[in-house]
């Protein structure tokens, strides 16, 4: 069975468990009157627009970028503008910069890969960093 096969059974487990787990935290006075057609359906629509917004896509994303932000130079100037300047104004500035920077990058992504190969791309970068690992043993900077 192929990987993502098998994760989208699994998803669709945890959906089914999560499904049910929400339908016993009704309010069972409700059930009893009726009013459960109401909330169920209200429920599905949140729990939808979460799965919506909270897609897998999404949580990767945010876990890839977080990690590889944290405690980097950059979140170390940035807090130290903060300790000198207005928060709000460095938060705001922080979000529409890595909002700017992270836009340019999906979008020259997607461009790059309707017109250059995935395989070509990740053989380019392999090549890149073996030289640069050559060229640090070589020459101490």
């Amino acid at each position: 069975m192929a990987p993502h096969v098998a994760n989208l059974e699994e998803l669709e487990e945890v959906e089914e468990e999560l499904e049910k787990s929400e339908m016993e935290t009704l309010n069972p006075s409700s059930l009893e009157k009726g009013d459960d057609d109401s909330q169920r359906k209200s429920l599905s629509k949140t729990t939808a627009l979460f799965r919506r917004f909270f897609s897998p896509v999404f949580i990767q994303c945010f876990t890839m970028t977080f990690l590889a932000e944290w405690g980097d130079r950059s979140q170390i100037a940035t807090i130290a503008l903060a300790a000198a300047k207005d928060p709000i104004g460095v938060t705001l500035g922080g979000i529409c910069g890595h909002a700017a920077c992270t836009g340019v990058a999906v979008l020259g992504g997607k461009l790059l890969a309707t017109k250059i190969s995935e395989r070509t791309i990740a053989i380019t970068g392999g090549i890149l960093f073996l030289i640069f690992a050559i060229h640090s043993i070589f020459f101490d900077l």
